[in-house]
């Protein structure tokens, strides 16, 4: 296994829609196990392809079932068939170092899609499992957690992730708006 390079904002491709992934290689599973080692490094509990560079539509998360998750998920073209509720979590991304925000999703998903190996999964997740996922899969669609943040409580968190990442950010990010 190797680590990957993760991806700061404001990078184009965390604003990018993600392809689908094809048919399921060894170099696809090798690249889920790539994932999955540089999430528990980098002390995450979700990664999204774009978030190390790869425009494909891939994720890997791990949330403890007692808090709504399953062990390591490795999944390609996930989609979200069911959402019900609703819960407010203080999410925080690897793309975003030093900032977390409270941020409102579904309280319960059910999600398909293809694990590592080729196999049809389906997963009904909770609470912390399913605002990891949600927040996985916005990364696939170009989304990311400060968009679903408005007005000033918008601007205040990006203002302090500049001021955190200056090295990071470029003057012509915008990321005063």
């Amino acid at each position: 296994m190797a680590l990957l390079k993760l991806v700061f904002y404001p990078d184009d491709i965390l604003r990018t829609r993600a392809e689908p992934v094809g048919k399921l290689t060894e170099k696809t599973a090798q690249f889920m196990d790539d994932m999955a080692e540089t999430m528990y490094k980098s002390q995450g509990i979700g990664l999204a392809a774009p978030q190390v560079g790869l425009s494909r539509r891939i994720l890997t998360m791990d949330v403890p079932a007692s808090e709504g998750g399953h062990d390591l998920i490795q999944l390609a073209n996930p989609e979200i068939i069911e959402s019900s509720g609703k819960i407010i979590w203080q999410e925080g991304c690897l793309s975003f170092p030093g900032i977390s925000a409270d941020v409102e999703r579904a309280a319960e998903i059910t999600v398909t899609g293809t694990g590592r190996d080729g196999e049809s999964l389906r997963f009904e997740l909770s609470g912390l499992g399913a605002v990891c996922m949600q927040h996985e899969i916005d990364h696939l669609d170009g989304i990311n957690f400060v968009d679903h943040l408005r007005g000033l409580k918008r601007r205040l968190v990006l203002r302090e992730y500049a001021r955190l990442n200056k090295s990071l950010i470029s003057t012509e990010a915008g990321v005063h708006a």
